[in-house]
């Protein structure tokens, strides 16, 4: 068979093939195969070995079945892609169900005596689904649901209703004593199109949504070996940017949805957890995490376990995220976690291992070369004679022993064990899920180090019989503790002199050759501990009032706890200094955040003319309450009481506070879809916040969003490539509150000082009325098509987000005892760019399929305006016309041939290189990302693998070290370095830090345009080998298989650590996992 290119809604596959002496069996499997059309029938009315003869030419799939079955008792009907095989009119009894639309009831079967008329809705997360086809599983009764997913059919108590429609799993229900019997479908869709998108407040089909929605599904999740949802949207969503901050467990994410719209405020988006608002803020305090993990980042999210999520949505453009006001402008990530399916119920067990290692490591100087870097820096520093204290170099040390610290200290192969179970299924009333897991991954440093987390979780709905009544419950609760270093150890094996002494002396105790050697395994006996515990809670209760009326309430809560120590004993220093648990120190900090909300809503559906109308009014009410108290505990009898802060000499308080946010909205949406062509989407939403000042604490947000779905005009019907094609635009405003709370209010700090005995205090901000909401405005144009029977589907969109009214610190004069106030300002940033979107069906055939997918997103972010920047706090920082990211460096312009040191371009002619000298300017932000995905599946085997490639800037090996030639090793690019007068190099005169000229030449190359070099790269992030057993017999256990793969393979120019994560820190991990899934 041959096949070409047809409409969709059309009948207009052109088919060749001749066949002789063939099956109707036959026939249906080559259609199945080679087109895009399924046939649903029954065995017992469609003879399927009837032999056929059929020769057609550019003939069309209506004429093939006419052919087929012409002269037998058979008919068919085409809707869309599937194709019904039925008993022609002459046999087949008739029930009405509805004047509008009338459902056939076909039956070749005499009606039983004890046969009733069943009734029911059958519909799906969004409502009812039509064409549905329902069967008697036993008696080959069928018919097909009317407009409003109604069906009526006879059956006997003992029969069981089969309902299948392309793109829904086929459900079978017991009729049993009941009368009306509901059905809900779950998704199972191959059409992109059909697929159900999470819009928050509603959901929307994928070919009708008008806003813009990326969307990643619990299988794509799943094919990932990852601890934390954002691990798992890397390289997934066009407009969405994720880096972690460190390669350890339980560390944070910078999240950008669409770029950094704010100069000062918060640049994360909004997570909203099964409908829960999820501050995933991290509640770490500097003191205790910050030399461990960067920023102190550590996200509450660690604590959900991505196998419990059904699919992720990120809303970005104003279509989407102005429903959600104040809290909307850096976009919303929608979590949704899994439910049951009807059916009988399902266990699942799921156990894997995990090998975890560094991706790269850097370039180092080997112990010859870095002696000889040391002997030259001793000369260019005119010292003739060694110090007694460089014993790297003065015969101390071995000068023939050499030890790659790198592989020494991150070298190691970690792992990861995690085990999970769960319980699923559901009647057509009530579904279920429930589970947990437990997972321990250790760390590459020495040591018994370990993250731990514990998981359970449970969804639950029902919805009453007559479907008037729904019910929605879910829960997620996790524990996780983290046993680490209290300093990341990468930047330390990267410096340490590569002749350094061995760790362990002879007897197996650290080593501190005579006391000469600071032993980096003693900072080992510094630990840093954290406990984190969240719980997720939400209730939705609807009710629909009268047909097309549902009221519902969604109430949640959420609380997240976190106790975090850093333990400094004693025994981190060397014994030779004399030091008891008298000097040793614990840091503790605790910090817990409940929030709760309510939200009553009221949703209208109607139809009005040809179209739909769907009218959504709620209000948003939420209070999140947050403590936090940080102390510094000094001097222990003894270091196993170093736990019990009450037993220490000494107490400092080091950060207190307690902070109350409130929040309320009225929002409202209309949707009106005119015969699935016209679209029209308006969202509005008036907030308030407590974090803004009197009179300015209320602001009204709100969008438009239009689509026109051209594919269905009748002048493109019948065009033979174009499936699908879509135009939609959007506009609107939201804004951001991420500001922290009481900004505007005088703040009081706690001195040190006391006054006969009392402590006082001393003002540290000041009082501000007119503090005010940010806002940004959005724009947003895309084109979406489906070609060649949506074999290929692309989408284009290009965006442009404006933030004003910034937030940010405004100089006062030094007469009022402040350096800055909080405030508005009239400043401008712009973030806009084109995003990409391909996915095709290379091959399709019943047991090989091949598809692949292709994002790419092109960013620009600049400042726009900026009042006043000049004098501004930001002078130094920001450049008008430029990324608000921007590096403001020297610039380098080489080595001076004949003094050896490095010199910068005077940008000011003063013949001073100064601050003043800081304008070369270098762009930061990303010039394109994105990533290239392919999904093979043969038979029982499935591949999926998927290249990340990023093009951008970053800080390279030289950003974070000293002056070449002190008593550190370095990067080998410090090899291309002056020795004579006349010599041209990269690298400067070594040093030793005598030589002041020198050492502050360097000090500028630090400051200067040659810290950041090309830090693009082409990454295998992650891939996915998996092979289902086959089944033998009915019942028998589901086994899957499974290696997958995380970071497998990096091509890049950058000689830094990790393109990804460069400085001072872990970089994200290698990992393969081995693993099996069963199902019973």
């Amino acid at each position: 068979m041959q096949t070409q290119a047809y409409n969709l809604y059309g009948q207009q596959n052109k088919i060749t093939l001749e066949l002789q002496n063939q099956t109707v069996k036959h026939l249906i499997d080559r259609v199945e195969n080679e087109t895009d059309y399924k046939f649903v029938y029954m065995i017992k009315d469609v003879d399927v070995n009837r032999i056929i003869n059929i020769k057609m030419k550019n003939g069309t799939i209506e004429k093939l079945l006419q052919k087929t079955f012409e002269n037998t008792p058979i008919r068919y009907q085409i809707k869309g892609k599937q194709i019904l095989l039925m008993l022609k009119k002459e046999k087949e009894t008739t029930t009405l169900l509805s004047e509008k639309k009338t459902p056939v009831l076909f039956t070749t079967t005499t009606a039983k005596d004890n046969q009733e008329s069943i009734t029911g809705t059958v519909s799906d997360s969004i409502g009812p689904i039509a064409d549905v086809l329902v069967s008697v599983k036993a008696t080959g009764v069928y018919v097909i649901t009317d407009e409003n997913g109604n069906y009526a059919i006879e059956a006997s108590p003992g029969d069981i209703l089969v309902f299948s429609n392309p793109g829904y799993d086929t459900l079978e229900i017991p009729v049993g004593n009941k009368t009306v019997v509901n059905a809900r479908m779950q998704q199972n869709i191959t059409d992109l199109k059909e697929v159900i998108v999470n819009a928050g407040y509603y959901k929307v089909k994928e070919q009708e949504r008008t806003g813009s929605i990326s969307k990643i599904t619990a299988e794509e999740i799943g094919n990932q070996p990852v601890n934390s949802p954002l691990d798992a949207l890397i390289g997934r969503m066009t407009g969405v940017d994720i880096i972690p901050n460190s390669g350890l467990a339980g560390s944070g994410f910078q999240v950008r949805v669409r770029g950094q719209n704010s100069i000062a405020a918060g640049n994360e988006p909004l997570y909203i957890v099964d409908g829960v608002p999820y501050d995933a803020g991290s509640m770490g305090d500097r003191s205790v995490s910050g030399t461990v993990f960067y920023l102190n980042n550590i996200s509450p999210l660690n604590t959900l376990d991505p196998s419990t999520i059904a699919s992720i949505e990120v809303l970005k453009d104003a279509d989407a995220t102005a429903i959600y006001g104040s809290r909307g402008a850096n976009g919303v990530v929608l979590i949704t976690t899994k439910n049951g399916k009807p059916g009988k119920t399902v266990f699942s067990v799921d156990a894997s291992t995990t090998l975890i290692s560094a991706t790269r490591f850097l370039k180092l100087l080997n112990t010859e070369q870095y002696l000889q870097m040391r002997r030259e820096a001793f000369i260019n520093d005119g010292i003739t004679e060694y110090p007694s204290n460089a014993y790297d170099i003065n015969g101390t040390w071995d000068q023939n022993r050499y030890t790659d610290w790198q592989k020494e200290f991150m070298g190691n192969i970690a792992y990861n064990n995690t085990i999970r179970a769960s319980a699923s299924g559901g009647n057509e009333q009530t579904l279920f899920s429930i589970g947990g897991s437990f997972m321990k991954e250790t760390t590459v440093f020495p040591g018994d180090f370990n993250y731990k987390r514990t998981t359970a979780f449970a969804n639950i709905s029902h919805q009453s019989k007559n479907n008037r009544f729904t019910l929605q419950f879910s829960a997620n609760y996790g524990l996780d503790r983290n046993f680490l270093p209290a300093t990341d150890l990468s930047r330390r094996a990267r410096i340490l002199p590569p002749n350094a002494p061995k760790l362990y002396d002879d007897n197996g105790n650290v080593n501190w050759e005579n006391n000469t050697f600071d032993n980096p395994l003693s900072e080992l006996n510094a630990t840093y501990r954290n406990e984190s515990a969240n719980l997720m809670a939400n209730t939705t209760i609807g009710y629909k009032i009268i047909k097309g009326l549902e009221f519902k309430t969604n109430v949640g809560y959420n609380r997240s706890d976190l106790t975090e120590l850093q333990l400094n004993p004693h025994t981190r220093f060397n014994p030779a200094w004399g030091l008891t648990s008298q000097s040793s120190s614990t840091v503790k900090n605790e910090g817990n955040r409940n929030s709760w909300i309510i939200e009553p809503q009221l949703d209208a559906s109607y139809k009005l003319g040809d179209g739909r109308l769907n009218v959504i009014i709620g209000s948003t009410f939420q209070q999140q309450n947050e403590d936090r108290f940080a102390v510094l505990a000094l001097g222990f009898a003894n270091n196993s009481f170093m736990t019990n802060l009450s037993a220490a000499n000494e107490l400092q308080i080091i950060n207190e506070a307690s902070t109350q946010y409130r929040y309320i909205a009225f929002y409202g949406r209309i949707n009106y879809n005119w015969k699935q062509k016209y679209i029209v989407n308006l969202t509005g939403r008036r907030d308030g916040s407590s974090r803004f000042g009197p009179g300015q604490q209320f602001a009204n947000f709100g969008a438009v969003g239009a689509a026109w779905i051209f594919s269905k005009e009748e002048f493109l019907k019948n065009t033979s490539f174009l499936s699908f094609g879509k135009l939609r635009a959007s506009f609107g405003t939201s804004g951001n509150d991420q500001i922290g709370d009481y900004q505007y209010l005088n703040n009081y700090t706690i001195t040190d000082a006391d006054y006969g005995g009392n402590i006082g205090l001393s003002p540290s901000r000041l009082f501000n009325p007119y503090y005010a909401w940010e806002e940004n405005r959005k724009y947003e144009g895309a084109l979406e098509v489906g070609l060649l029977k949506d074999r290929i589907n692309l989408e284009i969109a290009y965006y442009t987000n404006r933030s004003k009214n910034q937030l940010i610190g405004v100089p006062l004069p030094g007469t009022t005892g402040f350096s800055s106030i909080h405030a508005n300002l009239d400043a401008t940033v712009e973030n806009s760019g084109w995003e990409v979107n391909v996915r095709t069906e290379n091959f399709r055939r019943k047991d090989f399929k091949w598809s692949t997918s292709f994002l790419l997103t092109l960013p620009k972010n600049k400042l726009i305006s900026f009042e006043g920047l000049e004098n501004s706090t930001y002078a130094n920082q920001l450049v008008l016309g430029m990324p608000i990211s921007v590096s403001r460096l020297y610039h380098l312009t080489g080595v001076n041939p004949q003094t050896g040191l490095f010199e910068f371009e005077d940008y000011n002619g003063d013949g001073i290189i100064s601050s003043l000298d800081r304008q070369y300017n270098i762009d930061m932000t990303p010039k394109f990302y994105g990533s290239i995905s392919n999904s093979f599946q043969y038979k029982n085997w499935n591949l999926d693998f998927m290249f990340q490639f990023v093009k951008k800037k970053g800080l390279n090996e030289l950003s974070y070290t000293e002056s070449p030639g002190m008593m550190l090793n370095t990067s080998t690019s410090v090899l291309d370095h002056w020795q004579n007068p006349g010599d041209h190099a990269f690298m400067q005169m070594y040093t030793t830090g005598w030589n002041y000229d020198a050492y502050a030449a360097y000090s500028r190359f630090g400051s200067s345009n040659a810290i950041i070099s090309d830090a693009s790269f082409i990454r295998l992030k992650s891939l996915s080998l998996s092979y289902r057993l086959p089944l033998d017999k009915e019942g028998q256990p589901k086994v899957t298989l499974f290696v997958q793969g995380q970071n497998l393979w990096t091509i890049t120019k950058f000689k830094g650590g990790d393109p990804e994560q460069m400085i001072g820190f872990l970089p994200p991990m290698k990992r393969v996992m081995f693993g099996f899934r069963m199902e019973l």
